[in-house]
């Protein structure tokens, strides 16, 4: 029951200020975020697309305060976008926006977010690609669904995630599973109540499988966000059984993690698209890495108990 001791830990300023002194971090942080600017993070981009790999792009930082830094969040995806307009890899490099970072939390906080994240979806749609909007902790979905319904009238190519641990995400599967939407499925990495979430592995997982039948048996574009072997493999057979080729859904996994299962599946001709976040907020988005698997605590551990 470590996850949720490490979700409480992300939302500490004191510990915030004890890991990012540590001397052993950063080269640990670099596995799962490799970059804090634009400039260190394209020659990954170039590096992963290279090898058949495609992306989604996220910008970290959800600890937001003011409106000021909400433009700031704002211009640094748009400083982003300039960069892949460069790289003219159309949908191979796409965006993921947590509006939290827009300010969704702030007083005003939904039109706010709307009226920050909007810029970025059309400079994305300019260049060719499109955006991803991340499911945060539950109380900010209604916006986040608003939100999404909103740009999609404009942006019908705009996507969302949805978390298979909460109980209401079966029925948001079924309304989001329509010709020309695109919806990724997660397990969910927020620390949520009882009464809303699963909280055993065993029903996440089985949940996880019943929201994905919904998405592969409708008429959208599933984004199978997952590392579980298991899941990999029920996922092809139900894209199977419900007539899908590769071509018509794809993996999502995390920089960083199983990354040789992410050249393999994308030898086998399925879009594999790698979440990479990075930025110099990173501790948040790297404490709930450690979070949602055991694994990834014990790779930081050993890195702290072996540096000399």
């Amino acid at each position: 029951m470590l996850g949720p001791v490490i979700l409480a830990a992300s939302r500490s300023d004191r510990l915030r200020r004890v890991v990012s002194a540590a001397p052993v971090t950063k080269p640990v942080v670099n596995r799962f975020s490799p970059g804090e600017s634009v400039d260190q993070i394209v020659p990954i981009i170039v590096d992963a697309t290279g090898k058949g790999l495609e992306l989604t792009m996220d910008v970290v930082g959800e600890d937001i305060t003011t409106p000021e830094q909400a433009a700031a969040a704002r211009d640094a995806y748009l400083e982003l976008i300039a960069h892949l307009k460069a790289l003219d890899l159309g949908t191979r490099a796409e965006i993921s926006v947590k509006l939290s970072m827009f300010g969704q939390a702030l007083e005003g906080g939904h039109e706010l977010a709307l009226s920050n994240v909007r810029p970025v979806v059309e400079a994305a749609a300019a260049i060719g690609t499109t955006v991803t909007l991340d499911a945060e902790d539950h109380t900010t979905l209604d916006s986040m669904f608003a939100i999404h319904e909103e740009l999609r009238k404009d942006f019908p190519q705009t996507g969302c995630v949805i978390q298979a641990y909460l109980f209401r995400t079966e029925d948001d599967a079924r309304r989001l599973a329509a010709a020309g939407s695109r919806v990724r499925v997660v397990k969910g990495a927020y620390k949520e109540p009882a009464s809303v979430a699963y909280q055993e592995k065993p029903e996440i997982d089985k949940a996880y499988i019943r929201v994905l039948r919904i998405l592969m048996e409708g008429d959208g574009y599933p984004m199978v966000g997952s590392h579980d072997p298991r899941i990999v493999e029920i996922a092809q057979e139900l894209a199977r059984r419900a007539g899908r080729k590769p071509g018509d859904f794809e993996f999502q996994m995390l920089y960083g993690i199983r990354t040789e299962e992410h050249v393999r599946l994308a030898r086998e001709g399925h879009r594999m698209r790698v979440y990479t976040a990075y930025g110099t907020d990173w501790y948040g988005y790297f404490m709930r890495r450690l979070a949602e698997k055991p694994a990834n605590l014990l790779f930081f551990l050993r890195s702290v108990l072996t540096k000399n």
